[in-house]
């Protein structure tokens, strides 16, 4: 294993964030293309590009694909590191310092630094140090690479030399089914009208849903008491 001592951030991987659930019948393909990329075969290996940028509205589960395939490479004895834009501007751009060393390096959020001309440079130059080292480079991003509003056009370059997937919004039905599963995974039981009742009532991004499901189930763990409607509306105060 490569030596990941020298980060000085924190990379602890949510333990619910797998591919396996990701919930979304319309992002199949895109799934299936990030194992790929991840472990390639021997006929994808020889043409494949070495960078993949992801990129869709908030809340459609970019974070979730990344820790996703930051994990599976994990399984694979791979070396990943999965990382975050909005820390990463927190630190010096000297914290990129050997990454390429790593197998596989997903960076979340890019668009984060489109007002930053160091942080983009940065990310270029390791852009390039992780081509010259033949591993893979995860990117993701709430828009296309050339709507993010970056100024350093090599950087965008690379953005679109790569693999490029765009991943749809999960519909209602879909939603459910991962609060569903999200719960079991707790431990818990969500019934189909509790959970709709969570659409209906919060807003229908995944992060706001999770988070509320996380509220409920530390409740429901507190109280000693089942997830259901009437609680939902106590804990979290709806009418």
């Amino acid at each position: 294993m490569k030596n990941t001592g020298q980060l000085t951030l924190s990379v602890q991987l949510p333990d619910d964030e797998t591919f396996g659930s990701y919930v979304s019948e319309s992002n199949c393909a895109v799934v299936s293309q990030l194992k790929l990329f991840i472990e390639p075969n021997q006929t994808t290996k020889l043409n494949q590009p070495n960078s993949f940028y992801l990129f869709g509205l908030t809340g459609v589960g970019k974070s979730h694909l990344l820790h996703a395939c930051s994990a599976y490479a994990a399984q694979l004895n791979k070396t990943s590191v999965c990382l975050s834009c909005a820390e990463l501007l927190l630190l010096s751009v000297e914290v990129l310092d050997g990454l390429e060393q790593i197998d596989v390096i997903c960076l979340d959020d890019i668009q984060l630094i489109a007002e930053n001309k160091f942080w983009q440079q940065a990310i270029f130059d390791l852009y390039n140090r992780i081509l010259e080292q033949n591993n893979y480079l995860l990117i993701s991003g709430d828009q296309s690479a050339t709507q993010l509003g970056l100024s350093l056009p090599d950087l965008v370059s690379r953005l679109s030399w790569g693999l490029t997937e765009q991943i749809k919004p999960l519909d209602n039905d879909e939603k459910v089914t991962a609060l569903q599963y999200r719960a079991s995974k707790r431990g818990l039981t969500l019934s189909s009208e509790a959970a709709n009742f969570l659409l209906n009532r919060l807003s229908r991004d995944m992060g706001n849903l999770i988070t509320s499901l996380d509220i409920l189930d530390k409740e429901s763990i507190r109280e000693q008491r089942k997830i259901t409607i009437p609680f939902i509306k106590d804990v979290l105060h709806l009418t």
